[in-house]
């Protein structure tokens, strides 16, 4: 038996649940687990559906829920069991050695195909693991060559998520529509929030009793795309910087990492720039 996933988002009308499942049943595919969301608001429905089957063509049995549902409905049945991903770093290794040991151990519920830094820095770690990596240097190109180059790399590997594992670098508004909704990053949250260099001393500074991190996938507005996952911790006056900065990292690595699961386990449809997250 093999197993699928039916994602299927659509506007919301009467019948839909009876009319989808109704179709599932004519091709012999048995339902594991399904989840479904109503928006309210923007009459819209989503739903996850995890079925097992087998199954003659995943285009046949897309068209014909596409036939059955109402218009501007989007599905997609996926047969794909691990996804394939591109880490770009720069120096900071936390979130990259968390990715790197789970697809050394093949829990990460996805492949890693390479890592590109524009520092060498993590060069030697990475190929311990076995994975490739790529330096691309960001000094002394235009903004346009440095991510030609990176581009040309990622392509290379017909991946299904880029992800920034504390990549230092803006991304162009062009390269973020070449990867339109595949980039996943991270960024420090803090309450009140700090921006600009060091964000771990104006915490410290300003006495903060808690900071996070929030995963979100990248648009063109800095920082402010669908949020994936968020994680906060408390702090208080014992701690220092460096307490703030290691606490900081831990709940990097954990935002990053809950967020890449969903992803890959295709738990999370974007929504305009909001995100409904079926765990």
């Amino acid at each position: 038996m093999n197993q699928l996933t039916v994602l299927i988002s659509c506007p919301d009308q009467v019948g839909l649940v009876t009319h989808i499942t109704n179709i599932l049943a004519n091709h012999q595919l048995n339902i594991i687990a399904m989840r479904e969301f109503v928006d309210e608001e923007n009459k819209a429905f989503f739903t996850r559906i995890a079925c097992t089957g087998l199954l003659d063509s995943t285009e046949g049995l897309k068209t014909e829920l596409l036939n059955s549902l109402p218009g501007q409905a989007e599905v997609n049945v996926i047969t794909q069991q691990d996804k394939k991903i591109a880490v770009l770093v720069t120096k900071e290794y936390h979130c990259l050695a968390e990715i790197l040991i789970k697809n050394q151990f093949k829990t990460l519920g996805a492949e890693v195909q390479c890592v590109i830094g524009n520092y060498e820095d993590l060069r030697d770690f990475t190929e311990k693991l076995g994975i490739p990596y790529f330096y691309v240097t960001h000094t002394e190109k235009e903004k346009s060559q440095f991510e030609a180059e990176i581009k040309g790399i990622i392509d290379q590997f017909e991946v299904d998520y880029v992800v920034l594992a504390k990549f230092m670098r803006i991304l162009s508004a062009d390269f973020v529509k070449d990867y339109a909704g595949k980039i996943i990053n991270i960024h420090h949250s803090f309450l009140p929030a700090f921006i600009g260099a060091n964000p771990y001393r104006q915490a410290f500074e300003r006495g903060v009793k808690i900071i996070g991190a929030t995963a979100h996938f990248v648009t063109n507005n800095l920082d402010e795309g669908p949020i994936i996952t968020q994680h906060t911790a408390p702090v208080d006056h014992n701690f220092s910087v460096k307490d703030m900065v290691r606490a900081g990292k831990e709940i990097e690595k954990k935002v990053l990492l809950d967020a890449l699961a969903l992803v890959v386990e295709d738990r999370v449809f974007v929504s305009g720039n909001k995100t409904i997250v079926f765990k």
